[in-house]
């Protein structure tokens, strides 16, 4: 409790705590743009963060880390474009909200959540670091597997009411995770020539293709009917009240609670990725409100992802201040930018620099309190500016904004090609009624699954028993063969009893 109280003292300080506020902006502006995420901007901000005192430094790229996961659902929300990955599930019921005339009832909803999730994981850093952390160590490679396995079962939950056509992008999705290098043979696979494909279909550029140019071409079409028709565009919509009331927060404290610790506990487990934790919170949030169509605009299907996402984000750093073990892209960097500083993350942190370690700690608890008010204010404004702007030139603004961040991610053409052909993918997805989210889904697994099976068989000499012998993978096994028969059984049942009536 000294050190605790001894960092809150500390962050107050004008020069540090200006510094936070700096990246909680930083973090809420590079996250409403399409491409530009937090790991981009922690990479770019690190050598900067050289010149400056380690507590300025590490403050400044803990703002950005806290917020820029939260940025990216403004224009998911008010764009269908997911500004971060972590924002990919958030459009689902964010954007059609928008188009009911709900659009600041939506961000109000992805606000909260996300700073109810980051507080409960800044305190869940703050108290429970060196003790989870060692639990983190125990997923090998048949864990990760049976989790993929286990990621794989919420397809059902996000099928909705066809699960064939959700089979057929999982599918999809499948393939596309297997194009590369392969993970044993190191050979290339279905990379047509092109070694620009070696290392696998650049993730960020196909999200943004997806679901940035799609939109833009159903904008176009949205143009090209109403001149043809001679309709008058429609009329702007207000965004209203931001904040939900107490009615809605007691509505979706329950989704926040299971999404917060499904949060923590993805963000514990080194690699698990915040993706993984969306999805899962997202299948929990779908099977706990059976009577709500998701995808429709249901409150739920916000608040669950954002929840998620956020509580991850301090989580992450729980095996790498206490065992110097990154739990994700983003968190590695900040295991650069420790060491850049002369410090060095495990256990050494807190006996060794305990100022700096439980500053850390602070730092993340503080910055989900600037940006609760300080989001928001940013999606207020930008949700007014965005809804002003005429169709076309948003159109024109969207298609560059797409076009520049998938370029800026690592400086290759390629990455534009990537982009436009997903978004004629994503478009046509659309026309024919094909859900995004299991695609997304297979691909980010898909890898998981493959690396985790055959590091678990190499291990085991070939014998499939590691995957039942370890009792964390027969657990995730378990419930993944719950999530999937759960429902067959049911219907089962239903038609054994209308039968008989």
């Amino acid at each position: 409790m000294e050190h605790l109280v001894l960092a809150f003292s500390q962050i107050m300080l004008p020069s540090v705590f200006i510094f936070l506020f700096a990246g909680v902006l930083i973090g809420l502006v590079v996250g409403s743009i399409p491409g530009i995420n937090d790991t981009v901007t922690l990479a770019v901000l690190i050598p900067i963060s050289f010149t400056l005192e380690p507590a300025t430094a590490l403050m400044l790229l803990v703002g950005v880390y806290c917020s820029a996961c939260y940025g990216g659902s403004i224009p998911a929300i008010l764009l269908k474009i997911p500004g971060t990955a972590s924002s990919v599930v958030t459009l689902l019921d964010g954007y059609p909200m928008t188009k009911r005339g709900q659009a600041g009832k939506a961000l109000g909803i992805s606000t909260i959540s996300s700073v109810f999730g980051g507080l409960a994981s800044s305190l869940v850093l703050m108290f429970f670091a060196p003790a989870l952390a060692i639990y983190a160590l125990k997923f090998g490679p048949a864990e990760y597997c049976a989790l993929a396995i286990l990621g794989f079962s919420t397809v059902a939950g996000l099928s909705g009411k066809n699960i064939i056509k959700s089979l057929i992008v999982c599918a999809l999705g499948l393939f596309v995770s297997t194009i590369g290098l392969s993970p044993q043979t190191g050979f290339p696979r279905y990379d047509f020539g092109s070694v620009w494909l070696y290392e696998g279909v650049p993730f960020v550029p196909m999200l943004i293709g997806l679901f940035g140019v799609a939109s833009v071409f159903h904008m176009v079409e949205k143009m090209v009917r109403q001149r043809s028709e001679g309709a008058q565009e429609a009329t702007v919509p207000e965004v209203g009240r931001i904040l939900p009331d107490w009615k809605m927060i007691k509505r979706l404290l329950p989704t926040w609670c299971t999404s917060t610790a499904i949060g923590n506990i993805m963000g514990i487990i080194p690699g698990a990725g915040m993706l993984m934790a969306i999805y899962l919170s997202y299948g929990q949030a779908v099977r706990s409100n059976k009577d709500k169509e998701f995808g429709t605009g249901v409150p739920e299907g916000i608040a669950a992802p954002e929840a998620a996402n956020n509580a991850v984000v301090a989580s992450s750093m729980v095996p790498l201040l206490s065992l110097g073990v990154p739990g994700n892209a983003t968190s590695a960097l900040f295991l650069g930018a420790l060491m850049i500083q002369g410090l060095r993350p495990g256990p050494a942190l807190f006996d060794k620099s305990p100022d700096i370690a439980y500053l850390i700690i602070v730092g993340f608890f503080v910055a989900n309190l600037i940006m609760g008010p300080l989001g928001l204010l940013f999606g207020k404004f930008l949700s007014r500016t965005v809804f002003k702007i005429p169709q076309a030139f948003l159109a024109s603004i969207v298609i560059l904004l797409c076009c520049t961040g998938a370029y800026a991610i690592d400086n290759s053409l390629f990455n534009i090609w990537v982009t436009l052909a997903f978004g004629v993918l994503g478009f046509g997805f659309d026309k024919v009624g094909l859900p995004h989210a299991p695609f997304v889904l297979a691909i980010i697994l898909g890898a998981m699954l493959e690396r985790g099976f055959s590091q678990a068989l190499a291990i085991s000499d070939g014998s499939y028993m590691i995957f039942i012998e370890k009792p964390i993978s027969l657990g995730l096994l378990i419930a993944s063969a719950c999530f999937v028969l759960f429902p067959i059984i049911k219907f089962l049942l239903n038609k054994i009893k209308e039968r008989r009536v």
